[in-house]
């Protein structure tokens, strides 16, 4: 029990997407199979960055760092929800909740600070190439990915302790799939005014500061592609940012779909489905999007599968 809750409370109740018994095997099969599908994915990049030295570049060690991201992020909701549908049992323990909140919390911030850093290499890369081996040296690359985590755990861990602070009635209903930090402030009993600030202007500050930093680095990139005399050249420009830009699109798109679900609509479960989007989706899609089109991504596998035979 937290301090500050007035009731003992000793969990929750997930509700889930659907509560119709006859769904459920359906999205337990659903859900399996992409999370299979992200953690081998994923790790299918880790692998291709860490075994072959042509990738051991600032671009692809943020790439392997966003993968280890995407595989944490769907491990911290997908399994506790699969162990709900399979053992009939949509009960999440007060620590639990909690726990799921922290992380989630946590890896969505990462994540974004992450994506925010690649925007900045891709800036240096096309803006200042002469100089891009200087700047992007290991010291920053580490260093960026050092000061995104630890900012991340501070607000999550900010959050996760004011959300302690709040009472909860007894047998609260989540209308959701999993924890979300949003939701549990909204179900609070007590004055969650301090709460709602708070999430407020973090993420006003941990969103929209990365956001405006992704913007900036891709003006600064157009202007410098518009200033390249050949179409040749513009296009081999260009195409280093094409997947990026669709993972930094699909993520913020996603993420404000559920905002307006849950801004636009009294629908609980509207929000829920809209969550599915950032939560499991994306992080799905990501290795699709940076192998397809990649050859040195394919190169590197394809090297090391043949030399494992």
């Amino acid at each position: 029990m937290g301090p500050g809750n007035d009731t003992q409370i000793s969990g929750f109740l997930l509700l889930g997407l659907s509560e119709d018994p006859e769904q459920q095997p359906l999205i337990f099969g659903l859900f399996l199979s992409m999370y299979l599908i992200t953690v081998f994915g994923n790790l299918l990049i880790i692998l291709a960055v860490s075994s072959d030295s042509h990738l051991h570049t600032p671009m692809y060690f943020l790439l392997a760092n966003l993968s280890f991201l995407d595989i944490c992020v769907i491990s911290t909701i997908v399994p506790k929800m699969l162990v709900n549908i399979q053992t009939q049992n949509n009960v999440i323990t007060y620590p639990g909740c909690i726990s799921q909140i922290y992380f989630s919390t946590l890896f969505a911030g990462w994540d974004d600070f992450l994506l925010t850093a690649m925007a900045y290499d891709r800036f240096v890369a096309i803006c200042h190439p002469l100089h891009y081996t200087v700047i992007m040296n290991p010291h920053l690359c580490g260093l960026l990915v050092l000061v995104s985590w630890i900012t991340s755990v501070l607000n999550s861990l900010l959050q996760s302790l004011m959300l302690l602070q709040l009472s909860f009635c007894s047998e609260v209903e989540i209308p959701h799939f999993f924890c979300e930090l949003h939701q549990m402030i909204q179900l609070a009993c007590s004055d969650s005014f301090l709460n709602d600030t708070v999430l407020y202007v973090s993420t006003v500050l941990l969103a929209g500061g990365p956001l405006a930093g992704i913007l900036y680095s891709y003006s600064k990139i157009i202007s410098s592609i518009h200033r390249i005399s050949s179409a040749q050249g513009k296009y081999k420009a260009f195409s280093t940012c094409t997947s990026h830009l669709s993972v930094v699109s699909l993520f913020y798109c996603t993420v404000l779909g559920v905002y307006l679900s849950s801004a636009g609509t009294q629908s609980s479960h509207a929000s829920a489905v809209a969550s599915v989007m950032y939560t499991v989706v994306t992080p799905m899609l990501n290795p699709f999007i940076y192998s397809l089109r990649n050859r040195d991504i394919k190169g590197a596998l394809i090297r090391f599968f043949r030399g494992q035979l």
